[in-house]
């Protein structure tokens, strides 16, 4: 019987998904103006916001696209040790 020889190759497969949320806009996402002409929304803010909306559970995502499988940055041995065959 012939035996091979292999290696392991740690992959990853990262799945893009995407939705829109909706950000209130109250004072908490405002700044004072430059001119001291009033209150300007703080796109910082804004976004930042944006950003807690989409970890709640009840946001609906849709999955964009295929998958896309890398190379994983950190390559080290597999839990099992590989056998030959």
């Amino acid at each position: 019987m012939d035996s091979t020889l292999s290696m392991s190759v740690r992959l990853r497969r990262v799945r893009t998904e995407t939705t829109t949320v909706s950000v209130p806009i109250t004072q908490e996402v405002m700044r004072p103006s430059d001119e001291g002409d009033g209150p300007k929304m703080d796109v910082d803010k804004i976004i930042e916001a944006a950003l807690q909306l989409g970890k709640f559970d009840s946001i609906e995502w849709e999955i964009e696209g295929e998958p896309e499988i890398q190379l994983h940055p950190i390559q080290n041995a597999p839990e099992t040790k590989p056998t030959i065959q």
